[in-house]
């Protein structure tokens, strides 16, 4: 290891986070009921401008008389850019309690939108006498916020995790697309001819790159790395398939923009029993091999060392934080 060490914050279950209108106050209490991992009760894109001040009071309501159980509670304000963004923070910090677990910034494009939202955060909890600091999420959800990823991702103490917003990164990047996620039937490769002329199509996937990089610098900075939407929510497949890409590469939970697929994605990301029971297994077989004094051990016919202890203590760390709060 590095002799730079990376500073993680509090581990948080993240499975999935799933959105809903703070304009629409009947579904909170389903979203309290439900599986989610994390609420994230949005002030943003779902709420037409009209509507956001009384979104805004419906929110501060919700913090103080919604039973959300043991699930972490976020709220989505509006960007920076916007006059909505200052009275969000401020409303919220205090009148709503100390219910609230997470800031969401939303198209985060420098450090300093990181900084600014910290600091009107740190002046109110001093002021008000906070108990419990709030903790901050930004979306990446543009080129600009993704070239400046890494400063972005060691703004701020508070930052807990980073979450890619594919909809809003299309827009910036002038993508040819309107999918929110997914595949693209232009994004393809075909291959050379065989010996009868023909070729396979392959299809990719257009948003690898942005992703792997919004791992990468998460990690790097202690940080969890969020998959953000999926707009059709009537394919479960579609979806299934997408989480599955993002888990490989690193992402430890996905939105959910519809109640359906809160389910898809705390299957995804949950360990699979068989991962688990393996993991169980190395931290066993590497705790008797250090008694012997040997670095690295054989189980099962394969080589597991160091590193192999340092994989499993993730798997079984993730599925005791799952047990705790799920009670399973």
């Amino acid at each position: 290891m590095s002799f730079t060490t990376v500073e993680r914050p509090s581990a948080r279950l993240n499975r999935s986070q799933l959105f809903v209108p703070g304009v629409r106050p009947p579904l909170f209490e389903k979203a309290a009921a439900s599986e989610a991992d994390v609420i994230c009760l949005d002030l943003e894109d779902a709420v037409a401008p009209a509507d956001k001040p009384q979104a805004r009071t419906n929110i501060i309501a919700a913090l103080k008389t919604t039973n959300f159980g043991r699930k972490s509670i976020s709220v989505r304000i509006n960007g920076l850019d916007t006059h909505w963004c200052y009275r969000d923070v401020v409303d919220i910090m205090e009148q709503a309690g100390e219910r609230l677990d997470l800031i969401m910034i939303p198209k985060v494009g420098v450090a300093a939108d990181v900084y600014a939202i910290d600091m009107l955060i740190t002046q109110i909890e001093t002021a008000i006498g906070r108990k419990k600091p709030v903790k901050l999420e930004v979306i990446i959800e543009s080129v600009l916020g993704l070239n400046n990823i890494d400063a972005i991702a060691g703004a701020s103490k508070r930052l807990e995790s980073l979450h890619f917003g594919s909809a809003d990164f299309a827009a910036s990047a002038r993508m040819r697309t309107t999918n929110i996620g997914g595949s693209n039937a232009d994004y393809v490769m075909l291959t050379d001819k065989d010996s009868n002329g023909r070729r396979e199509t392959h299809w990719a996937d257009l948003w690898h790159y942005p992703i792997a990089r919004m791992v990468h610098a998460a990690r790097a900075h202690g940080l969890r790395p969020i998959d953000g939407p999926f707009g059709d929510y009537s394919d479960a497949d579609g979806y299934n398939t997408q989480a599955r890409r993002t888990a490989v590469l690193g992402c430890e939970g996905k939105w959910a923009i519809h109640p359906s697929q809160v389910a898809l994605a705390n299957a995804v990301y949950t360990p699979p029993l068989a991962e688990v029971k393996r993991a169980q297994e190395i931290l066993v077989a590497m705790k008797d091999g250090a008694a012997k004094g040997m670095g690295a051990v054989a189980l099962n016919g394969r080589l597991i060392d160091l590193a192999s202890i340092r994989q499993a203590e993730v798997i079984v760390q993730q599925m005791q934080m799952i047990r705790d709060q799920t009670g399973s």
